[in-house]
């Protein structure tokens, strides 16, 4: 070097020259290696990767040097941008999202360290020099994620059906086109219209008919917590039904948004569980009625505090004839009923004019919560028909004076669907209270939990079950409704799981009538004998992706990358089904919001497509000990004072086991709230339901509303968001769907898989839209409500698509 003149030779290495730039950069340098390469070393002894060690002690001596102002320290640091570009394709190769927390962060703090050595040298052209590497570093970067992106395989992988070819028969005895009578379009819920006027070519017309605020929006920050609106209308005749969070009734003119008539039914703020929500109503045409007899039409609904309440169609006033004054209380035998732990969030389901009852019971809480009875309710008078308690199979009506219906057992909080043919009404059921712990349940609650159950809706009792998991620990029950279709001539349907498994079951029996399998499931956790050595698995179809490992791990920069991978390594990991332990967290994967939840599936019966959306997410999840518990004041919602909502599973104290459960859903980071798992976290699948095979699978929702520290990053790139709603397909080829955290709704070609036309909603679309016709023209429509627990903007509006007129 002493042959390099003296105006160069700081840039190479030469006689130290100190700027305050360089100590700054230099010490931000330093302070970051340290911290990569404290929490390298932990990653390192806990059998991880070593990159972040090396890198870490690497980015310490750069930084000293920068700090005593030599520019050697830049070009160490150069180096190992450039190694760390290496490493990331080593790693993670063609995949662009994982890749930008390896070298985005590692490249903007490459361009302070340039400017760095520029003040550093005295050679006349370094700031050109500057500039030129500035550019040409992000010149390479975009290359790189350009060329990551590009190498990932396409996504298009069969033709789409030909319609006509796969006709199917609703067995409900409903249709759609003109209306949209039952929460799922009918109560076969296959969420399709025959409408086409809204189709491929012209939907990127679609603009906004109306709009309208229903009034319900939470009257404190701390019941905001709680809301969540998920509400599908009805359209039938010239009106939509629709019921808000807190479960006010309103009818509106289905073409203009006017408002008809309102009914508030009052529920207070402490019936409010977890989500303060109403999917849906009911809308019963009574037999033998005149039109002009009050109540001959009637909308019914269940409510926060457990009430059935109906009204008269036309006025919204309560029907006298229906229970006392137009309400019926399902809490009725239960025993003790503690404000917020019994409410109805789902529809009824109506078959042969009776209303099948389900309710959610407050997860969580208590081994020996209320419990989750079936009812049979007749839709006209409002009087118990039936009920069944799988503890008291014997029983047909009320418990005895003295007794009450079982507590603890499985409930069924979501939505069940129906076949008018066959006289059954099939339970997506879910587990016996405090989800996490199992060594207290009973045969009869390990019998029926976490299945589907066909009830007789005549006498209320099983005809037959199917089980997706044995001994559930993972909170997997069923979310979403069973979709009937015919499958090859058989009458059937199709049954999505949490998991991600999508199962067809002859609905006459429940036989498979695709593939079930077996796999291994750990035994381990604090229930060993209590674990199932093997669960059963679709062989068919699954939404589910393969297990995780340490390179999935995700974040805003290396750092948290890095601490998401100490996590990895430290917790309870064996792959699908591992149990929570109470020593160390666990990795649930999917987590108990993966796969399909509420939200269900469309089918459309003409091409015989299944439309799935759904979510890919772990939960990080560990049982507390009681006696931690306890000193963390996690006590039952009943025993805690002024506590409304929360989200699910974080902190629950599980009563009457030995644990409390603590749940990180989504596996966020406490600071960031940036995801520990790559993305994407949600996607929409196309499938051919003759063969089960995908059609297309995409990411579904843009990164607009996501960010770190929780600041949206506007940047309308797709990624693939948690999602909760459903999605509506059509005979013009579209596919409807917001249910994204991108607060956005679209309309998606059925045959791609590619968005044609999107539009920002006032607030978050957590519901399902739904499509009919008024006037000789096709409405789209969706309640934006918000959603708290998918941390989207809470809102009361209703919009309304149309073409232009």
């Amino acid at each position: 070097m002493s042959d390099v003149p003296a105006s160069s030779r700081a840039l190479f290495g030469g006689p130290p020259h100190p700027t305050w730039t360089g100590r700054v950069v230099g010490a931000v340098l330093a302070l970051i290696g340290l911290v990569l390469a404290i929490g390298g070393a932990w990653l390192a002894v806990l059998g991880g990767s070593l990159y972040y060690l090396v890198t870490g002690v690497a980015m310490v001596g750069a930084g000293v040097l920068l700090v005593r102002g030599r520019t050697l320290g830049g070009w160490i640091y150069l180096a190992i941008v450039a190694l760390t570009f290496v490493w990331a394709w080593w790693e993670v190769g063609a995949n662009a999202w994982a890749q930008v927390p390896r070298i985005i962060a590692p490249v903007v703090l490459l361009v302070a360290v340039l400017a760095a050595m520029a003040t550093m040298s005295v050679r006349r052209a370094r700031w050109r020099f500057t500039l030129a590497g500035v550019l040409a570093a992000v010149a390479i970067t975009g290359l790189d994620l350009a060329v990551a992106a590009g190498g990932q395989p396409g996504w298009v992988q069969g033709a789409l059906p030909a319609p006509g070819t796969q006709g199917m028969a609703d067995p409900s005895g409903q249709q759609t086109g003109a209306d949209w009578p039952s929460y799922g379009g009918t109560g076969s819920a296959r969420r399709y219209s025959p409408l086409a006027q809204i189709n491929a070519s012209n939907v990127g017309s679609l603009k906004r008919a109306w709009l309208i605020h229903t009034g319900d929006m939470p009257n404190s920050p701390r019941i905001a917590k709680t809301y969540g609106a998920e509400n599908t209308p009805l359209k039938i005749g010239d009106s939509l039904y629709l019921c808000t969070p807190k479960n006010i009734l309103i009818a509106l003119d289905a073409a203009t948004g006017e408002q008809r008539w309102r009914y508030d039914p009052n529920v207070p703020d402490k019936a409010i569980p977890y989500t303060a929500a109403c999917r849906g109503v009911v809308y019963y045409a009574v037999p033998g009625m005149a039109a002009d007899q009050p109540c001959a039409t009637r909308v019914i609904e269940g409510t926060l505090d457990a009430r059935l309440v109906a009204v008269d169609a036309r006025s919204g006033r309560p029907c006298a004839d229906f229970g006392s004054n137009g309400q019926a209380d399902i809490k009725q035998g239960m025993g003790q009923v503690p404000a917020g732990y019994v409410s109805i969030s789902s529809p009824p389901t109506l078959v042969r004019g009776v209303l099948v009852v389900g309710h959610q019971v407050l997860d969580g809480q208590d081994r020996w919560a209320p419990s989750g009875v079936i009812q049979g309710f007749d839709a006209r008078t409002g009087k118990l028909r039936w009920a069944w308690d799988m503890m008291h199979p014997e029983w047909n009506g009320y418990p005895l004076a003295g007794q009450e219906w079982a507590r603890g057992t499985p409930n069924m909080w979501t939505m069940a669907s129906g076949d008018e043919q066959l006289g059954l009404v099939y339970l997506p059921m879910g587990n016996a209270a405090a989800d996490y712990y199992s060594s207290l349940r009973r045969p009869e609650e390990n019998q029926f939990a976490t299945s589907l159950v066909a009830l007789d809706v005549t006498t209320g009792k099983p005809r037959w079950r199917f089980q997706a998991v044995r001994k559930d620990v993972w909170d997997y029950d069923f979310g979403a409704q069973a979709t009937l279709v015919e499958y090859k001539g058989v009458p059937a349907m199709v049954l999505p799981s949490k998991q991600g498994d999508i199962y067809i079951l002859d609905r006459r029996t429940g036989r498979p009538l695709t593939p079930v399998g077996e796999i291994k499931a750990p035994q381990i956790g604090v229930e060993p004998q209590q674990r199932a050595a093997t669960q059963p698995v679709s062989l068919w179809h699954t939404l589910r992706k393969r297990d995780l490992t340490e390179r999935d791990m995700w974040g805003m920069s290396p750092i948290d990358q890095m601490v998401c991978r100490i996590q990895f390594r430290r917790a309870s990991y064996k792959g699908f089904f591992t149990p929570p332990e109470a020593d160390r967290h666990s990795i649930e994967y999917p987590g108990y919001n993966g796969g399909t939840d509420w939200g269900g599936i469309a089918v459309d019966p003409q091409r015989g497509v299944i439309v799935a959306n759904y979510n890919d997410m772990p939960n990080y999840v560990r049982l507390v000990p009681r006696a931690e518990a306890n000193k963390r004041g996690w006590q039952p919602r009943d025993q805690a004072r002024g506590k409304i909502g929360g989200a699910e599973g974080a902190g629950d104290p599980q009563a009457n086991t030995p644990y409390a459960i603590d749940v990180n859903a989504g596996w966020q980071l406490p600071f960031t709230g940036m995801l520990c798992k790559q993305p994407p976290y949600g996607g929409i699948r196309a499938i051919d339901m003759a063969t089960g095979k995908t059609i297309w699978d995409r990411p579904l929702g843009e990164a607009r509303t996501n960010g770190p520290f929780g600041i949206p990053s506007m940047l309308p790139i797709t990624i693939g968001t948690p999602n909760n709603g459903g999605s509506v397909v059509t005979a013009g080829g579209l596919i409807f769907v917001a249910a994204a955290t991108d607060n956005l709704i679209r309309a998606i070609d059925l045959r791609t898989g590619k968005t044609l036309w999107k539009d920002v909603l006032p607030a978050g679309g957590q519901a399902t839209p739904i499509t009919y016709e008024i006037g000789g023209r096709q409405y789209l429509v969706i309640y934006a409500g918000g959603h708290h627990f998918m941390k989207t903007p809470i809102g009361d509006e209703v919009v309304a698509y149309a073409l232009p007129s």
